[in-house]
């Protein structure tokens, strides 16, 4: 049945594998069912409410949504799209949500926004007009694509781990740990891990990156139990450059907890209307809108590059169904008070560990739907664990560079923005707009128009929107 249903064999993989990397692409991203209550649960909106309508914040009314929502789309991937890729609240999307959306209306209302926007996505879906965007756009500038957002994701887990963090002062904007030293155990939790996968992968040592993320949290329990180190973030005002990125690796008291799922439904989806001008609510749902169709069109090319899926002629399989349940998930996460759902280049580590079908999609998100009731369990696993697999990945994707013609200063030009922008920015739309901009820039000098496909004119001349939103909203007043 599994074979009939997800053709393990006829992509070169094994269940043993796709379960392995459905565990890893667990492992990697399930931070976000403690991080997403952090971000959207202590803001309140234009009334003064918190999310969930509450005067204090909910944080386990969030977790449990944002652990659930990711659980089902993340299986709805698997069965439907059959791909290795796992869906949850997007990050960066949940903060401009929070910060940019809800104080100018009520959490509702912002919520309503987040619907607007996937069920216009899911309609460009559905008429064809997302996939022909993704087949317009160059194969060298996809291969920069992967290794931006391989560039990117190597980032995230420095920085989550603490290995690389802002320096708060001065004109250079990162330094090596604290003050420009690695100081804490947790440091060394992170190298160790890193060092150890590393071992594993030139032995090729099967399950590399969850054996190394799993070492890594046992010894980081036993630290956490020897030496007390606690939490990072203590107070608004006050941090301790030693203590743990997000989770603080200790046996939980209670391995289940009952869940609250009172959130969904929360949402109101023409409610910002009355609250703002209609140029400013479109305004909002087209940030939206282009964050989250290119953030994806990124993370499914890096995906299917890793995973060695792509066709002779460039296409991932199952590209529409793909991307129609990412659509249906930008609706989801909306409809369920928790902010856009997308995909998450967090898979790519499942797809180090060998994940070739949708089976490991089922696996990570039937370990989603678990943590609904586990989540104790989950808040065992700190950031310095499970960062090294994305370190890792970073690396297997950093390899498709040799595939791009640096020749060509109309692919090479573009190429370069598009790898350096979005671990620069912090976001992979901002690199991908700047690719495709410049190129069609270059090839107009270049007299080589026809080289440019319409569409492509199209989408850059939107992102040339998306790049000066600022003043043309101010310009609307």
């Amino acid at each position: 049945m599994l074979e009939k249903l997800f053709k393990i064999s006829e992509r070169g993989s094994t269940v043993g594998r796709e379960v392995r990397g459905g565990l890893v692409t667990f492992f990697t991203m399930a931070y976000i069912v403690a991080l997403n209550p952090l971000i959207l649960g202590f803001v309140k909106d234009a009334d003064g409410k918190f999310l969930g309508g509450g005067d204090a914040p909910n944080l386990p009314l969030i977790a449990a949504a944002t652990a659930l929502v990711a659980g089902v789309l993340t299986i709805l991937m698997g069965v439907v799209g059959n791909f290795p890729l796992a869906l949850a609240t997007g990050l960066g999307l949940n903060s401009f949500v929070a910060y940019g959306i809800a104080t100018k209306m009520t959490w509702a209302d912002a919520m309503g926004l987040v619907v607007l926007e996937g069920l216009i996505i899911t309609v460009l879906v559905l008429t064809g007009f997302r996939q022909a965007v993704f087949r317009a756009v160059p194969q060298q500038l996809k291969y920069a694509i992967s290794v931006g957002i391989g560039l990117f994701i190597a980032l995230i887990g420095l920085v989550d781990a603490g290995f690389v963090r802002r320096t708060g002062t001065g004109p250079v904007p990162v330094q090596l740990g604290d003050g420009g030293n690695l100081v804490g155990w947790p440091i060394v939790v992170f190298v160790i891990g890193l060092l150890l996968i590393v071992a594993l992968m030139v032995k090729k040592t099967k399950g590399a990156l969850l054996i190394g993320i799993v070492s890594a949290t046992v010894l980081a329990i036993i630290i956490e139990s020897a030496f007390k180190i606690g939490p990072n973030f203590v107070a608004p005002d006050k941090v301790n450059p030693k203590g743990w990125g997000l989770n603080v690796p200790a046996l939980p008291e209670k391995l289940i907890a009952t869940p609250d799922f009172s959130l969904l439904g929360s949402f109101n989806l023409l409610g910002s209307f009355s609250r703002i001008s209609a140029v400013a609510a479109i305004l909002l749902v087209f940030t939206l809108l282009l964050s989250d169709f290119f953030d994806t069109v990124g993370t499914v090319t890096a995906i299917g590059h890793e995973a060695n899926l792509i066709d002779r002629d460039g296409e991932v399989p199952n590209n529409d169904k793909i991307l129609l349940v990412d659509s249906l998930a930008a609706v989801a996460g909306g409809a369920s008070g928790i902010s856009s759902n997308t995909s998450y280049i967090e898979s790519a580590s499942g797809v180090g560990e060998g994940a070739r079908t949708g089976l490991a999609s089922v696996v990570t998100g039937i370990c989603f739907l678990l943590t609904t009731f586990l989540s104790p369990l989950v808040a065992v696993i700190p950031y310095e664990a499970a960062t090294p697999a994305l370190v890792i990945v970073g690396f297997l994707m950093m390899t498709q560079i040799k595939d791009i013609d640096w020749s060509d200063l109309g692919i090479a030009m573009p190429a370069f923005l598009t790898m350096i922008l979005m671990p620069f920015t912090y976001n992979i739309s901002v690199g991908i707009g700047a690719g495709f901009v410049s190129h069609i820039v270059i090839r107009f000098v270049q007299g080589r128009r026809k080289d440019v496909h319409p569409l492509l004119l199209l989408v850059g001349a939107l992102f040339m929107v998306y790049f000066l939103s600022s003043p043309i909203n101010i310009w609307v007043g």
